[in-house]
């Protein structure tokens, strides 16, 4: 039996208000630091991964390093964890996208499936690249547990592809900073056992270490 624990990197500046962050690479906030601190706390006192791969993008490689370093595993950079390429829009906030392509914007919450970003990419490419993941995941026999960390979008379409749904189920799947996202498989089948789990982000909650 493997463990996948898909995670999403900390917060980062252009969260709230909304930016098309996708591949600016963005440094973790000080928040995002503590965030990823107990998100390796909780991982460290629950689980024994034997190894963190994440997007090559810092916020998501400060963020493993983080579990790397509590649970005393390797990380390493995995490129199919990147984020979605929103090509022209990139750094864009949601009213200035909207204003520049008001049909684009609306479409992209309506049917996000059928989105092409200008000289970005679409859902269907985040699937392409993302389900070598899930090939890599199932191809490991022995017992063992992953971390992966990724950023909201990648994280929603692999959910989609581990739960059998369509992409246009795409924004009915959450994903706050930090959160957990823990996938048992079994044989060839999947099953989600937890998602955008953020319990350990709660204040006063304190995970013991892991004996």
């Amino acid at each position: 039996m493997t463990v996948i624990l898909l995670v999403r990197h900390g917060h980062v500046e252009g969260i709230k208000p909304e930016r098309f962050r996708g591949r600016a690479d963005l440094a973790l906030t000080e928040k995002g630091r503590r965030q990823a601190e107990l998100l390796a706390r909780r991982i460290a006192s629950h689980w024994a991964p034997s190894a963190v791969l994440t997007s090559p993008l810092q916020r998501c490689v400060a963020t493993g390093a983080a579990i790397a370093g509590a649970c005393g595993i390797p990380s390493a950079p995995l490129t199919e964890l990147i984020d979605l390429d929103y090509g022209a829009w990139q750094s864009l906030t949601y009213d200035d996208a909207c204003a520049k392509n008001p049909d684009l914007f609306a479409a992209w919450f309506a049917t996000p499936d059928l989105v092409q970003f200008p000289n970005g990419e679409s859902l269907p490419d985040v699937a392409a690249r993302t389900a070598k993941v899930l090939r890599f995941a199932l191809s490991r026999e022995a017992a063992d547990t992953l971390v992966l960390v990724g950023h909201d979008s990648v994280n929603r379409v692999l959910l989609t592809q581990i739960l059998g749904m369509p992409l246009a189920a795409y924004w009915r799947l959450a994903q706050n900073p930090c959160c957990i996202n823990e996938i048992k498989i079994t044989g060839r089948s999947f099953q989600l056992r937890r998602m955008n789990d953020t319990a350990h982000l709660d204040i006063g909650v304190d995970w013991p270490a892991r004996h």
